[in-house]
């Protein structure tokens, strides 16, 4: 679909890009629509926090939680929600917070949002585009005199990308145990306090199961589905399940030169077929799973050595927690005749267990009326990468819109979604929005 397109070119635009944007505001009867152009300009305003020196918005960015880059991009998108009205606080948990206040006494708020922080040279498009789409549809709430039933809150989730770390504190789950964990190079603690938040207020960050009308995040797709289909929109049927092991293959470390090949237990061969076990099994059932091994470290790591022991992760995601479970047990008996038929043992240890995050069958629907009644086609698909709408759905009925990412990259200075599509996925919010006020 995007063969022989210069990504560069896509992202800054062109004349004919710019027609398309100056157009895409205006609506079409009386469905109302953001404006595209001013999103793009937040946008690109936000890029430059992290930007490489002397480099440009399709150089990508750094700016990770914590960090310099991390502060100023913040900084930045607080003065964008303070013109908008929406007198921004930060939590105990460095969450940014605006209110925009709803008709309805008592009536409990709605929460759109996403995050801002990055990877280590990530792209302007994770997380920026929930985040400064949430601000577009608030904006254009105001410049059409839209009052809600329910307040709207507007959340700018802190430290995503280490782990989902201000919704999970949002949803009472951050317990102070994690506040000595590091983040890249800085601890919880020291990085609350740097981003205006308070460590030894955490708890106070947490809202109660049932205290939120809804919560809705637009997102990059951050895989090729879409792209692929030639499809706009992707209505998100959760967030999938993860089981995360560490596995150790023990055989038997010996002299590479004089260990006949027929005597050894070499803990590499096991560990290697093990790999090729996982990749096979996953295949093997039709659907959606995944699994990877993508950590090995291989012991004494010598060149005449022969390896005796393996240290290995191996990782299974699903939306079925049923399937991931299964696909566990069928990778571990597999396992134990591999070390049968090498002389080794391999012992599995469950080191992440992250269950499915559902998307509201309700909240999916608005999403597919609004997807109509904007004339942009949709599929169903589910999330394999986490995200803080998995958090928020532990608090109220939660839905996740997903855009194109061209080529289905992510985590990468070559993150690319079309200008066009990010408007279209902000309209999908805006009137799925409107739709849960009236729910």
């Amino acid at each position: 679909m995007t063969k022989g397109i210069d990504r560069r070119h896509l992202v800054m635009g062109s004349a004919a890009i710019g027609a398309v944007l100056a157009a895409a505001p205006a609506a079409t009867g009386p469905l109302l629509r953001v404006d595209g152009a001013r999103l793009r300009e937040t946008l690109e305003g936000l890029s430059r926090f992290g930007r490489p020196a002397g480099g440009s918005f399709a150089d990508g960015v750094s700016r990770t939680a914590y960090s310099d880059a991390d502060i100023a991009g913040r900084a930045y998108a607080m003065d964008l929600m303070r013109n908008a009205g929406l007198d921004p606080a930060i939590d105990a948990a460095g969450n940014i917070i605006g209110r925009r206040a709803g008709s309805v006494s008592g009536a409990k708020p709605i929460i759109i949002g996403s995050h801002i922080d990055s990877v280590r040279a990530g792209g302007n498009f994770d997380g920026d585009v929930g985040s400064m789409a949430a601000l577009e549809v608030l904006r254009t709430l105001d410049d059409h005199r839209i009052k809600t039933r329910h307040p709207i809150e507007m959340a700018i989730w802190s430290n995503e990308e280490g782990g989902t770390v201000g919704s999970t504190a949002f949803a009472g789950r951050l317990g102070p145990e994690a506040l000595d964990n590091v983040y890249y190079g800085i601890t919880l603690r020291d990085g609350l306090k740097r981003i205006g938040g308070d460590p030894d207020r955490l708890a106070s960050a947490a809202r109660p199961a049932g205290s939120i009308h809804g919560y809705l995040e637009l997102h990059i797709e951050q895989g090729g589905v879409l792209a692929k289909a030639g499809i706009p929109i992707g209505v998100v049927d959760g967030i999938v399940a993860i089981d995360r092991f560490v596995v150790t293959v023990t055989g038997f470390a010996n002299h590479a030169g004089t260990t006949p090949m027929a005597g050894r237990r070499n803990a590499l061969i096991a560990a290697a077929r093990l790999v090729e076990a996982v990749d096979m099994i996953v295949k093997a059932e039709p659907g959606r799973q995944v699994g990877t091994v993508g950590q090995l470290a291989v012991f004494p790591n010598a060149p005449n050595v022969i390896p005796g022991r393996v240290e290995m992760t191996v990782e299974l995601r699903d939306l079925s927690e049923a399937k991931v479970a299964a696909l566990g047990a069928a990778v571990q008996a597999r396992a134990a005749g591999i070390a049968t038929e090498t002389g080794t043992t391999i012992d599995f240890h469950l080191a992440e267990r992250v269950l499915a995050a559902l998307a509201d069958p309700a909240v999916q629907a608005r999403i597919e009326t609004a997807a109509r009644a904007l004339d942009l086609p949709f599929i169903h698909l589910p999330s394999g990468a986490g995200h803080d709408a998995q958090l928020l759905a532990k608090l109220g009925p939660m839905g996740m819109i997903f855009v194109p990412s061209i080529d289905g990259i992510s985590h990468s200075p070559r993150e690319l979604s079309t200008w066009s599509d990010c408007a279209n996925g902000a309209n999908v919010l805006l009137h799925t929005l409107l739709a849960t006020d009236k729910a």
